[in-house]
């Protein structure tokens, strides 16, 4: 068997067509550098374990018991990887032909940069306007919230996101779409690979900042193109909403210190404040709507502060 140059790991939680459709995209191509496929199914309902191992007898298949959710499962698949380069791609990915071919050449050639993801596009081809600039304690207060709606705070959040930036050519950013990642083996390992502390979201934004931490660049390349189904797994996470913040809080905690930690939490304190007025503004003549939303906002912040 050829040692593969570059591993390739695809987490699955419920997602059965779309994880078929991504692994079809993998083998729908001969690639240049010879890779493998580790499929980590996380504890699925839909029969996506079963159905990923009738149709992909090659593909090294891990069935979690549990959902063990995205950093654990990728660091699971990553164990097992014998490539010199590893990819971590999201089920509800189809990579378009020599996409990781050229991420894999740019690092090749790159040998300052740490990792490289390609251009996403919607499945109409519309590009994904996905790369974001790391979170500052600003990002903090006027992300989704009404102190982004105006001037300095819609600078803040135009910033964060990375409103300049048309994603249709290729440059050094922050953190690109953690869709599909692609960095050395030995340098993923040197990091630990991503904090499982972080089980669902930010795991990629810490990543990415210990990267640039280390003198590590970290490239967009726009001619590689995968096509990217937008959450197709996480709108099905029914408590979504509470582990971002906790995430959030835990990501705060790590590269700003006790006093971000407090930081986050006033600012979030203070969307939920925004969010009970906005309640009352939607249901004015509504009591019995505007008790229910409110009822469901105190439940979930009571379930965000334990």
């Amino acid at each position: 068997m050829t040692t593969p140059v570059l591993s390739v790991v695809v987490l699955s939680w419920n997602t059965k067509d779309l994880t078929l459709a991504c692994l079809r995209a993998l083998f729908a191509e001969k690639p240049r550098h010879a890779r493998e496929v580790i499929a980590v199914d996380n504890g699925s309902e839909d029969g996506s374990a079963s159905a990923i191992a009738a149709a992909f007898p090659q593909v090294r298949l891990v069935r979690n018991a549990d959902n063990r959710l995205y950093a654990a499962g990728n660091n699971q698949g990553a164990l097992l990887a014998a490539g010199e380069y590893l990819c971590t791609l999201n089920s509800d990915t189809e990579v378009r032909p020599d996409a990781l071919d050229r991420l894999v050449d740019f690092l090749a050639e790159h040998r300052g940069h740490g990792a490289v993801a390609p251009r996403l596009s919607e499945p109409d081809g519309r590009v994904q306007h996905a790369c974001m600039r790391f979170p500052t304690l600003l990002t903090a207060l006027c992300f989704d919230s009404w102190w982004g709606t105006f001037w300095p705070g819609s600078r803040v959040q135009a910033r964060y996101l990375m409103r300049d930036f048309d994603h249709l050519h290729s440059r050094d950013v922050d953190q690109p779409p953690g869709a599909c990642f692609l960095m050395r083996a030995s340098e993923w390992r040197e990091l630990g690979g991503l904090d499982e502390q972080l089980a669902l979201y930010y795991n990629d934004v810490d990543l990415c900042k210990r990267l640039w931490a280390r003198g590590r660049a970290i490239h967009y390349l726009a001619e590689a193109e995968v096509m990217h189904h937008r959450g197709a797994s996480t709108k099905n996470f029914a408590k979504m909403l509470v582990v971002w913040h906790k995430n959030r809080f835990a990501f705060y905690r790590k590269h700003h210190g006790a006093l971000g930690a407090l930081w986050i939490r006033a600012c979030v304190r203070l969307r939920i404040w925004e969010e009970w007025w906005k309640i009352g503004r939607r249901n004015p003549h509504d009591a019995i709507r505007r008790r229910a939303e409110r009822d469901y906002l105190q439940k979930a912040a009571a379930e965000l502060w334990s």
